[in-house]
């Protein structure tokens, strides 16, 4: 009797799972252009002149361009040709690899690609929080076709501690994707209020922050287990770069805040500026995680 009712609680919230997905995804439909890379695409928003010099703006984990778009998209347009990309896995985007693509390396390259499909030729490129890794990878990857890096509040080095034991579970083979059918969206409905008030502390999201970039988004459960793949493997893949970060030449800057509660600045920003001699270091008083 206990194994039925398992087995219809579990197909109960698997079509909970599945009708809130397709209603998320009716209520945040793509607001750019899918491109080609290897194997599948990459969602893309474009903002500014085309003739103008490139500024490509990578989202950390447990979101899609929407943080990015909102922070600095309309910011930048006027000056830049901004390009916001939904990481493979996030957002509209693809992730041809599977868990594969959880790699920054992987995704510097799957980027790489849509930039050139684009025609973008050395832009700036500027990561956030997770994507500091992957920036500091395109860098390393691709040092010539890059004009500089900017690191705001960057994941660089191995850190104490672990990724939040529902990641860890998520990203385990079987056990993780049937948690991510089922349980994730009903109950991140929840989390998604006191999550942002955590990851900006001690500042104030900006009002409707959870709408108007289409957090929800990451309750998907394709996009839940992408996130717990990513997050699962960070700390050993920038454990291997930071051994890399002297090679970078190009113009680095960072900036970070001295309260950062997610991604400590003595443990990443300050380090990483150690490392490259000619990086411009900003620490923001009284400031965050969401610098941007």
């Amino acid at each position: 009797m206990i194994i039925i009712l398992s087995i219809v609680a579990l197909a109960a919230l698997a079509a909970v799972t599945w009708a809130g997905t397709v209603a998320i995804e009716r209520a945040h439909p793509p607001s750019g252009r899918f491109v080609d890379v290897d194997g599948g695409r990459l969602h893309v928003v474009e903002l500014g002149a085309m003739e103008a010099p490139p500024v490509v703006l990578l989202h950390g984990a447990s979101g899609n361009l929407g943080d990015m778009w909102l922070a600095l998209g309309e910011r930048l347009a006027p000056r830049y040709r901004v390009v916001l990309v939904d990481r493979p896995g996030h957002g509209w985007s693809e992730r041809p690899g599977g868990a594969t693509d959880a790699s920054p390396a992987a995704q510097a390259d799957l980027i790489h690609d849509a930039l050139a499909v684009l025609g973008i030729r050395r832009p700036i490129v500027l990561g956030h929080s997770w994507s500091g890794a992957l920036a500091a990878a395109y860098a390393l990857a691709f040092p010539d076709e890059m004009s500089g890096l900017v690191l705001l509040a960057p994941v660089t080095h191995p850190w104490p501690g672990g990724i939040g034991w529902i990641n860890d579970v998520v990203a385990l083979p079987v056990i993780g994707g049937l948690i991510a059918r089922t349980l994730i969206l009903p109950a991140g409905y929840f989390m998604l209020k006191p999550g942002v008030a955590g990851v900006f502390r001690p500042d104030t999201p900006p009002p409707d922050y959870g709408a108007r970039t289409a957090l929800a988004m990451l309750l998907r459960p394709r996009e839940f287990i992408a996130n717990a793949q990513d997050l699962s493997g960070l700390k050993e893949f920038v454990r291997v770069q930071a051994l890399r970060y002297g090679e970078i030449k190009m113009p680095v800057t960072i900036i970070s805040g001295d309260k950062d509660p997610v991604v400590y600045t003595d443990i990443h920003s300050r380090a990483i500026a150690r490392q490259v001699s000619h990086a411009t270091l900003t620490v923001l008083p009284g400031v965050g995680h969401m610098v941007q």
